[in-house]
């Protein structure tokens, strides 16, 4: 096949919720009805030993949340299909925000009884600043919950989107017969079997025949008329283009526990979901159909396999064929190196490709040469643009729990901070470590990682600190910074990459401290030279 052909069939999206939204039994329901896998493994239950396949580490098992982005591919009516399963729960918000740099579209996850979420409303702002288009499915109608009209009230005050359902619910909870997709004007009935992979699909013509009476009963029917009237009357048609420009939102309903309202949701999502998108480089504008690969890395994975102490580099393809044994530019290094064994994904199984098209996630062998935000080329110089990291809110000093196991400790900090898990700064005064996240989960992740991968153990002392700002003097050989850095030493670290960040300990001394040295700018974003100035203070 051409490349315009590989381009055209592929599908690259993230999904995205609150926690407990049901976003990983969504993916895995995707993967049933993609045929990729043959039983969903039973997310949340203690009973059954099987985990989610996207929550292949072993502390995801444990709590029965993701904590880390997965990676699945497969086809599913011609249609190569790559999910990017993110964590929901907020401590782990930094890992979600890279992953939405490698999507080209998102489906937002709604719980019917909690509605429109905090964690939610973060997310899908970040999607709206970068056009992404939106799919929104709400879930868990086999539960009793809000009104769908309240509902989609909800999503488009609280979440500033403009939606328009293209399936509706009949009945929900105890009375929820089923539903109704006003994209292939049918009617999908409800049995509640979780075990059926296909659901009993109706094809009703007219809504005012008789035969929706006898499928639902007269009282659901003539109630499902008319709220379909108030749908057609409230909400505009669905437009493609308008999706696409993610102007419009279009909303699915369903129960994804039951495998009830996904297969609506796949078939649409293929037929209306973008192909891979241009990215924005350091230089221009890329394009998918361009002939020379290129591509960047969102995510490092340190240990995906324990036995081998393997590190993957997650690529993201915008341009052309990435190729097995082929040599590529490494931007930032400015050497070429060659791969032997790129990975596809599903979850924790991975296998060598020989070719890989842009939408494509590959997984590369990396022993220390990948930093998040890499580019990949073939030979052309350019960066595309940097993935930040954001200013923690939680910091401890971390020290070595065993004296024995010092090599073991270091070498496990230096990756999971490479992995972005969270930020190691080096105090400039005392040479103290001290690690930043964005939240206080990630300190136990971080502390269970590396003993049981690195067989190191740490402790940590809490620190005080409000807010770590990246330091960007206006002439760093001014006599303001030089007083700055005498005045502010024992609050001043560097970051991995080096860079000054200055620890403020609480909202009064930063306000202080940027009135008494206006030369000197503070921000909460490690690239700021690469991103809107409203990420400086």
């Amino acid at each position: 096949m051409s490349l315009e052909t590989e381009i055209q069939r592929r599908r690259t999206f993230g999904i995205i919720s609150h926690p407990d939204a049901g976003k990983t039994t969504l993916t895995e329901k995707l993967l049933l009805f993609g045929g990729a896998i043959q039983e969903a493994g039973a997310v949340k239950s203690n009973k059954i030993k099987k985990g989610a396949t996207s929550d292949f580490m072993e502390i995801e098992r444990q709590r029965g949340i993701s904590v880390a982005t997965s990676v699945l591919a497969f086809e599913y009516n011609g249609t190569k299909i790559n999910i990017l399963d993110t964590p929901g729960h907020k401590d782990f918000a930094e890992d979600t925000f890279r992953t939405l740099t490698a999507v080209d579209s998102v489906i937002v996850v709604i719980d019917v009884a909690k509605g429109v979420e905090e964690q939610t409303e973060k997310l899908v702002e970040v999607c709206r600043m970068r056009n992404i288009p939106i799919i929104v499915f709400i879930n868990k109608l086999d539960r009793e919950g809000k009104d769908a009209f309240d509902l989609l009230d909800e999503i488009e005050q609280k979440l500033q989107l403009k939606v328009t359902p293209l399936s509706f619910p009949i009945g929900m909870g105890y009375d929820f017969k089923g539903i109704y997709n006003l994209w292939e004007q049918n009617v999908n009935l409800f049995s509640g079997d979780s075990r059926k992979n296909i659901e009993e699909t109706i094809k009703i013509d007219d809504l005012q025949s008789n035969d929706l009476d006898k499928l639902v009963g007269e009282k659901a029917a003539e109630r499902l008329r008319d709220e379909l009237e108030l749908v057609h009357e409230v909400y505009p048609d669905f437009d493609r283009q308008e999706y696409l420009d993610g102007n419009l939102q279009p909303v699915f309903f369903g129960s994804a526990l039951n495998n009830f309202g996904v297969r609506e949701l796949l078939d649409c999502f293929v037929k209306v979901a973008p192909q891979p998108r241009p990215k924005e480089s350091s230089t221009r504008l890329v394009v998918p159909e361009e002939k020379a690969f290129s591509g960047f890395v969102f995510k490092i994975h340190a240990n995906m396999d324990p036995k081998h102490r393997d590190r993957l580099a997650f690529v993201k393809i915008v341009s052309g064929t990435f190729e097995r044994n082929t040599p590529y530019l490494h931007v930032r290094l400015g050497k070429n190196m060659k791969f032997s064994s790129p990975n596809a994904f599903f979850a924790e199984k991975k296998e060598v490709v020989d070719i890989s098209f842009p939408g494509d996630i590959v997984g590369l062998h990396d022993t220390g040469n990948f930093k998040i935000g890499d580019t990949l080329t073939e030979g052309e110089q350019m960066q595309y643009k940097g993935i930040p990291s954001f200013s923690p809110e939680h910091f401890k000093y971390i020290n070595n729990a065993d004296p024995m196991k010092s090599k073991q400790l270091e070498k496990g900090i230096d990756q999971l901070m490479d992995e972005g898990v969270a930020q190691l700064f080096t105090l400039e005064l005392n040479g103290r470590k001290v690690i930043g996240t964005v939240g206080a989960l990630q300190f136990e992740v971080i502390q269970y990682r590396l003993e049981h991968e690195y067989g190191a153990k740490c402790s940590y002392e809490n620190l005080n600190v409000h807010k770590a700002c990246w330091v960007d003097p206006k002439d760093p050989k001014s006599e303001e910074f030089a007083d700055f850095k005498r005045v502010k030493s024992k609050f001043l670290a560097k970051d991995k990459r080096g860079q000054l960040v200055f620890f403020a300990d609480s909202a009064f001394t930063l306000q202080m401290t940027q009135q008494k040295y206006p030369n000197i700018h503070f921000h909460f974003v490690s690239e700021f030279e690469k991103v809107n100035k409203k990420a400086a203070l």
